[in-house]
């Protein structure tokens, strides 16, 4: 049977075996070793000799993208070209390359880093390579450039009023160059030479659009009376009732979820402070789930695109229903994270649950652990009471403060 993404993140190497293969379709396997590393590989035949050719590690390259790089080996192989002979000369290729200018210094620093970066964050900061920096430098002699120059590069990218991919773009230099050094390539960083601050326009600090408590019930009505796809509706519904980041709700995949615990556990590649997050989930919330599984079933993503499933649906999908529904300006998807806090805390709940709810803390890697399940019971019965909150809301149209809701 083909392999799942559940059967990849479960998939385990006993300790008395050196690998243990796990298989696919069309010659890819999963390799697992007891250590629990795991390896995409690709067998096929080439001039009358069995080769395997090494497609990255899971979960970095997914099952998903494992298939479509096998596709495309599989395409090369039936032009006559040997996948792992191309992909050894592309690397003798890389590295004369390297020698002379900064795109392919750069691409090498990128395949380097993103191993231990999500693939979709890994895939946003080389587009803004290739969007704001390669047409700038790529083509310049790496060793000819400085701090001056490198400032020129941001300096544009400023003037267009992105100051935040202004100074990103310089972090992102600063990590090639130290690359480029570590590798005997330079001796020195040219852009340590400069701080960002010293010659960029300071980011103005600016908060998330959100609603004032008062205006909530309308907002929810309105919500459960969206005529716009079914799967936006109930996104923003799941999005009111677990005030989780945007990014965290659209990117959610099916085992995360375990709807007999009520429960939801993100995993640390996916959460803001890079460890794993619980949210307890309502009555109300597994049954919005149950109205996701039903519409679109049990695999993959929760809310994935429209066109492609492989991918989650668009960071705006939200921002526009809500612009839609009127609260343009007004009112965003992290939105419902303030506006949560407030009622929570006016509902008299603890300011440290909730703050571990909305996972702000900061965690090294001895507490993460800890904190992992922290106050789990106090935050499960929180959550309950805030999905109950919501109904009534919701269901009143005059609802508009907590009278009578403080804790003790």
């Amino acid at each position: 049977m083909p392999l799942t993404d559940t059967a990849c993140k479960n998939a385990k190497c006993p300790a008395d075996k050196a690998r243990t293969r796990f298989t696919d379709a069309g010659g890819l396997y999963l390799e697992v070793v007891p250590t629990g590393g795991k390896h995409w590989r690709w067998k096929y035949r080439f001039g009358g000799k069995e080769k395997r050719l090494a497609l990255g590690t899971y979960p970095q390259v997914s099952l998903a993208i494992a298939r479509r790089t096998r596709d495309d080996a599989r395409v090369m192989l039936k032009s006559g070209t040997d996948p792992v002979a191309a992909k050894q000369d592309l690397k003798r290729v890389a590295k004369v390359s390297l020698e002379t200018t900064f795109e392919p210094v750069a691409r090498a620093w990128h395949e380097h880093w993103k191993s231990s970066k999500s693939p979709r964050h890994a895939d946003y900061v080389l587009r803004r390579l290739e969007a704001d920096v390669f047409p700038e430098i790529g083509k310049r002699p790496i060793a000819d450039l400085t701090a001056p120059i490198l400032l020129a590069v941001a300096k544009k990218i400023e003037t267009r009023g992105a100051v935040d991919i202004a100074k990103r773009a310089w972090q992102t230099c600063g990590q090639i160059f130290r690359y480029a050094v570590a590798n005997g390539l330079l001796e020195r960083n040219p852009a340590t030479d400069v701080k960002p601050s010293d010659a960029l326009k300071p980011r103005i600090k600016t908060h998330y659009a959100r609603l004032e408590a008062k205006e909530m019930p309308e907002l929810l009505r309105k919500i459960e009376a969206y005529q716009g796809t079914p799967a936006t509706r109930l996104s923003m519904k799941l999005m009111a009732l677990t005030f989780v980041r945007t990014g965290e709700l659209i990117a959610a995949h099916w085992d995360e979820f375990d709807l007999e615990a009520a429960e939801w556990r993100i995993p640390k590649e996916r959460m803001k402070m890079k460890t794993p997050h619980v949210v307890p989930l309502s009555t109300q919330a597994v049954e919005v789930l149950a109205a996701i599984h039903e519409l679109r079933g049990l695999n993959g993503l929760l809310f994935h695109g429209e066109r492609d499933h492989d991918k989650p649906m668009s960071n705006n999908t939200i921002l526009g229903a809500l612009k839609r529904m009127g609260y343009a300006g007004r009112m965003t998807g992290h939105g419902f994270r303030g506006v949560a806090s407030t009622i929570l805390h006016e509902m008299g709940h603890r300011h440290d649950i909730i703050e571990l709810q909305l996972a702000h803390q900061e965690r090294n890697d001895v507490s993460a652990a800890y904190n992992f399940a922290t106050y789990l019971p106090q935050r499960r019965k929180m959550m309950q009471e805030w999905a109950d909150h919501l109904d009534k809301m919701r269901s009143n149209a005059k609802f508009l403060s907590i009278a009578g809701t403080k804790r003790a």
